[in-house]
């Protein structure tokens, strides 16, 4: 009989609507500069929709077939992601049976200069950045003191390894961040930079959608099952909302 080289299935959730998503808004509304926060990046909780979403994502994995709920759970350290998981383990009645681990490879995407500024505070403060990031593109282009995509690609590949080496044949969850999402998409279907551009271009990754890969044993690489899947979101008051983008600062 063939072996697992992958898990039998990864679920991926992005954290439910943040502080952040709500703050960002506001300040794209106002057209302001910066963001109305006084806490770091890491330390943004959910809003209120937010909790209700990642409830919502509970539900749905209460739903599933013990062989089909995740066992094992990789979550950002970030207290948005964090709390999503720990949220939608409990409205799912799985807190002793699905263990949470924190993973700072899981971390959001480090915005280095442009952390708290707006597209038009970027394009105020920092023209040449929006230069640069012309001249480069979105996946190359890496803020200074902070990460391009292809940076986070790096964490992602190391996060695919530990999958494969430390989980074959079990069932993951990873509660993460909108960029770190895409990039596993990237990694574990062999995207081209293109081909995962145009994915971001044409899709809004939703606050706590579901995008879902399986494996069988002997399986070279997992196949896409969901992606950025909504519908268990219907009974929850869900805005879909972008996280701010260092690559976006164009006007």
């Amino acid at each position: 009989m063939q072996e697992f080289l992958w898990p039998a299935s990864l679920t991926l959730v992005r954290h439910g609507e943040s502080e952040g998503n709500l703050a960002d808004q506001a300040a794209q509304k106002a057209r302001a500069e910066v963001l109305d926060l006084d806490i770091r990046d890491p330390d943004v909780d959910l809003s209120e929709a937010g909790v209700g979403q990642a409830e919502a994502v509970g539900r749905w994995l209460s739903k599933l077939s013990d062989d089909d709920r995740p066992e094992v759970g990789l979550v950002s350290p970030y207290q948005r992601a964090k709390r999503t998981a720990e949220v939608a383990v409990e409205a799912a009645g799985a807190t002793d049976a699905l263990r949470l681990k924190g993973d700072e490879r899981l971390r959001e995407r480090e915005l280095g200069v442009l952390d708290g500024l707006t597209s038009t505070g970027i394009r105020k403060r920092l023209p040449e950045e929006v230069d640069r990031r012309d001249r480069l593109g979105k996946f190359y282009y890496r803020p200074p003191v902070g990460e391009s995509w292809a940076d986070v690609g790096l964490r992602v590949r190391s996060v695919v390894a530990t999958l494969q080496s430390g989980y074959p044949g079990r069932r993951m969850l990873i509660v993460s961040h909108q960029a770190v999402i895409m990039v596993f998409r990237y990694v574990l279907e062999e995207l081209t930079e293109r081909d995962l551009l145009d994915i971001d271009r044409d899709t809004q990754l939703a606050n706590c959608s579901i995008t879902r890969y399986t494996a069988g044993p002997g399986d070279e690489m997992m196949s896409l099952a969901l992606y950025n899947d909504v519908e268990h979101l219907a009974d929850a008051s869900e805005e879909i909302t972008e996280e701010p983008d260092a690559a976006t600062p164009a006007p």
